[in-house]
This record gives structure tokens, sequence and C-alpha cells, in this order.
């Protein structure tokens, strides 16, 4: 039996392998990274990893999910973090907003996703194209027995031919720039209410979404925040990221009370965050298969996770 191929090792992707793996089936992940993680990304800078994509997971009501946090928890991969962070907004005091426990991770969130490809045949290869001739697909023109595209819509199009399946992958995504900022102290905590800052959603900003402090979720106090930019801002600097950073420092320094900092990083999110609804939480058509966080009602890590997982079982359960 050729082996099922899943293009893509974030999240969703492993989520699935596992399960088709965990089934008996031959199973190969292909991802064009040179380590799993998807958007689900850490960079290294100045010797310490930084998250520059998901900033936190919550865990819902699917037991399962919860069983997979408890086991990154016990390999001391995912601590709970926080439940309160703050709103900011110009001419307005500062605000908490709490809401469900967020947890962090003092690796950074990729190793999350290592952790659960751990024993997957993972192969770092570029996919240009994957076809269906007479129902069976190929990969590259290698023949497969199955297909799963773990990876938002448009990237997932790109792959296919002109057909029905790519007409259904019609979910638009907004592009994100993620600026991480290291500086020589921390100076930023006022800017909380109870002068203890973890993360803040920014409102009524032109440059700036959200900023999250990487020192917190990450239980070890370093002076390094993470600033996502708006959408609008991305589309601007999608050719040149870094070009948006002075303009992110500015919106930063206006909300918070930081230095300049000692070094800075920006990264590009070209599909970073799904738009709209989608109640589906997954596609599968012959054998062909689509996952991601763009599958179910809400764009988050446990979606995503949960989207693999259900494809998994369900292609598993057709080639059985």
């Amino acid at each position: 039996m050729e082996p099922v191929v899943v293009v893509g090792a974030g999240l969703a992707g492993v989520a699935c392998a596992r399960e088709l793996a965990a089934a008996g089936l031959p199973v190969r992940v292909l991802d064009r990274g040179h380590r799993p993680g998807g958007r689900m990304a850490s960079r290294t800078l100045d010797g310490r990893p930084v998250d520059l994509g998901a900033s936190y997971f919550t865990v819902g009501d699917d037991s399962d999910f919860a069983a997979v946090v408890e086991d990154w928890r016990s390999a001391a991969l995912a601590r709970e973090w926080t439940d309160t962070f703050t709103v900011l907004e110009a001419g307005s005091a500062p605000e908490a907003k709490t809401g469900p426990t967020r947890w962090g991770t003092p690796h950074g969130t990729r190793s999350l996703v290592e952790h659960l490809a751990a024993g997957l045949d993972v192969v770092r290869t570029d996919v240009r194209r994957v076809t269906l001739e007479g129902g069976r697909p190929t990969v590259n023109d290698a023949p497969a027995s199955s297909v799963v595209l773990a990876m938002p819509d448009p990237q997932a199009r790109r792959l296919l031919e002109p057909g029905p399946v790519a007409d259904r992958l019609d979910r638009t995504y907004e592009p994100v720039l993620a600026l991480a900022a290291r500086f020589a102290r921390r100076t930023w905590d006022d800017g909380s209410p109870d002068a203890r800052f973890e993360g803040a959603f920014v409102n009524q900003e032109a440059a700036l979404d959200w900023v999250a402090d990487d020192g917190r979720r990450r239980g070890d106090d370093a002076p390094v925040l993470v600033a996502h930019s708006t959408a609008a801002l991305a589309v601007d600097h999608l050719e040149d990221p870094a070009a948006a950073e002075p303009e992110m420092l500015d919106a930063l320094r206006r909300h918070l009370d930081v230095d300049v900092p000692t070094s800075t990083y920006v990264h590009r999110w070209t599909y970073a965050k799904p738009a709209g609804e989608r109640e589906e939480r997954f596609l599968l058509d012959g054998r062909l298969g689509v996952c991601g966080d763009g599958w179910g009602p809400s764009p988050k890590v446990e979606t995503a996770w949960r989207s693999g997982r259900d494809l998994g079982r369900a292609l598993a359960e057709r080639l059985a």
C-alpha cells in the first residue's frame, strides 16, 4: 500500500498523521520547513526561543485534547499562564479582561508539535503539485494512497488543479506581522491595571492588534515583547516586513513604557488568521482531505488539533 501523504507539519497535519498511524496505516508527512510546527513557530533570538505565531492556547470541552495537554504538561512543555489580559486604547485607562485560562510554553509552541510528531516519518521537501488521476492522488508525481493538505485554503488551492475540491477552498486569510523586541530591562508592568503585564488587546490602533509578554508566558520573565500588527498594516508591508518595524515600535511606545529595544525581528505571516466562519471541521472528498484551523467555528490551536484528528479518523475508516 502506498502511504497516506500529509502535506504540512503543523499541529493539524501532525494530529491527522498520528490518527492514521494509530490505525495501522503507512503515513508520511511532508513539509518544507526545517522542523515541524507550522504557524506554531518559535525563533531563537539572542539564544532564547520566542513565539512568533500562536501566542497561547486554551482547553475547551474536548477530553482528548485535554489529555494531550496533560501530556504536554507532564513533559514540562506547557504551563498554565494567565486568565487575564489588558485592554489598551488611546485616551483610556488600561482595563483588565478576564477569560479562560491561557496556556504558555516554556520551550516555545513549536515544541508541542515536535512532541506529537515523535515517531512519525517527517520529510523536508517542497510540494509543488497534487493531482488526481482516476481518483488516485499523486504528490509531485509520486503516487499516494490518499493525500491530506493541512494548510490554509489559499495554499492548498495553489497545489490543486481546478476542480470541485479547489472550488470549496474559498476561505480568505488575513496577514499579520509579528515583531519580537528584546529590551535591557522590564519597564511596562504599569501598563496593566494590576501592575503585572501579561498581554494586551490593542483597540483603535492602526498598527497593533495584540501584544504578548513573552517572558511572562514562557515563565522566565525575560524582557521580551511580541507585538502582532493589524491586517491593514501587514497588507502594506508584505514585500518588506522589516519596513513596518518603526511604525509598530512607535505604536508600542504610545501604549506602554518601553525603552529602545536591544534587538528586534519582524516575521511575516501571509496567511495568519482565517476570516469569516465555517462550521465543517474538515474536507474529505474521495482520497483527498483538507484540515487546519480554518475548519471549525473559531481559529484556535484546539480547532487545528481537532480538525486534524477528526479528518485522520474519517480517512482511516474510509481506507479500512
